[in-house]
């Protein structure tokens, strides 16, 4: 019995060390209520580029902050997060050989106390397996290993 609850309370403290650091922002759009987090179960932190291009970037750092420059070179600082549900599950929809999420990001400049929810917006995220690529909005890719 006493292993029993060993285990058990072993379990409980690992469930909620794995949690925690999941971290969950919840988020305000125009179409309603959306969960965040900056982990799934692939790499996805990195710089996000054209085929055979240096500029312009996708720049995604593990704290939520990153960079989107547009094609005109400018470089805007951003938060993003992947959608999740409330339990910071990611949702996803698998095929054959790829899987498909929502990227969501903001202009960090404009984020003040008032403003945390306004001007999210959505992006296509795509991991393909067999090219061990990922992409952002279907045109800037980084490889990855698993």
């Amino acid at each position: 019995m006493k292993d029993f609850i060993l285990s058990f309370l072993a379990l409980m403290l690992f469930a909620t060390i794995s949690y925690a650091q999941n971290n969950i922002d919840k988020i305000s759009a125009k179409d309603g209520i959306h969960y965040l987090t900056t982990t799934i179960d692939y790499p996805i932190t990195g710089t996000y580029l054209f085929e055979g291009a240096a500029e312009p970037i996708v720049q995604l750092n593990p704290d939520g902050t990153g960079i989107f420059q547009l094609d005109d070179l400018s470089k805007t600082t951003m938060i993003w997060g992947m959608e999740c549900f409330e339990n910071g599950t990611p949702k996803y929809q698998k095929g054959f050989n790829y899987a498909v999420y929502t990227l969501w990001y903001k202009n960090k400049e404009t984020t003040t106390g008032s403003e945390t929810n306004e001007g999210w917006i959505n992006a296509h995220f795509s991991i393909h397996f067999e090219k061990k690529k990922m992409f952002i909005l279907g045109d800037r890719s980084k490889d990855y290993v698993e």
